[in-house]
């Protein structure tokens, strides 16, 4: 698809030295992919996270999604100044749905019910529909919805969930974004969304989506013989 793609995964989590293990410093894996906007980018790397922690014995049991596209369109929307949106970003974060409505409760409608109740709007698909029903009718949002929607429906095999609170490098990313979680560990395994506008400061503007793990994480939770 001419697609430019820069991989860095590990094959050798199973025999990784003790040593490495028990490192304080953090050492990462994962994979970027290049100079597609479109969600089959989007798709292969969703994919490509599912299958490297199955192929080491370390299957999801969960996989996250969401958008920030949602957030940021309603936090314009809403004309929130800096200050506010970080605020509201906060306690979005935090999921602190008394603290949402106490500070929102100056916004207007519809926009200060539909801060409130985003921490809600987690599950499985009909989270989609209840967003598309509760969320104002903007076109951005729409346009995330649908990315979601189009992703949820070409990964039936994935075990797929939605939070359109998550919110987790809003800074970094712009739009679908996506967590792995695994039973043993409280913690997601796995991260990634993705990042339109990478090395644009260095004069290549490029289209990218990715995610990373931690390798001590991993190596810790694999397990050979479910692999």
């Amino acid at each position: 698809q001419g697609l430019t793609r820069l991989c860095y995964c590990d094959s050798v989590l199973h025999t990784m030295p003790a040593t490495i293990s028990a490192s304080r410093e953090p050492i990462q894996l994962g994979a970027e992919l290049y100079g597609h906007k479109g969600n089959e980018a989007d798709l292969e790397i969703i994919r490509l996270m599912a299958a490297s922690l199955q192929s080491v014995g370390a299957k999801a049991s969960r996989i996250d999604l969401g958008h920030v596209g949602i957030f940021r369109t309603l936090a314009e929307a809403a004309g929130l100044e800096q200050p506010a949106l970080e605020t509201v970003l906060s306690l979005l974060q935090t999921k602190d749905v008394p603290g949402l409505k106490d500070y929102c409760a100056c916004l207007p409608e519809p926009y200060r019910s539909s801060f409130v109740g985003l921490p809600a709007l987690y599950g499985g698909a009909e989270v989609l529909v209840r967003a598309a029903a509760e969320l104002p009718v903007l076109p951005a949002i729409a346009e995330a919805l649908k990315a979601l929607q189009q992703l949820a429906g070409k990964m039936p095999e994935l075990p797929l969930s939605f939070d359109l609170s998550d919110l987790r490098g809003y800074h970094y990313h712009n739009g679908v974004v996506f967590a792995a979680y695994h039973p043993g560990s409280a913690a997601a395994v796995a991260l990634g969304g993705r990042y339109d506008g990478v090395g644009k400061d260095f004069g290549r503007d490029r289209a990218a989506t990715g995610f990373s793990m931690d390798l001590r994480l991993i190596a810790q939770l694999a397990t050979p013989e479910e692999a």
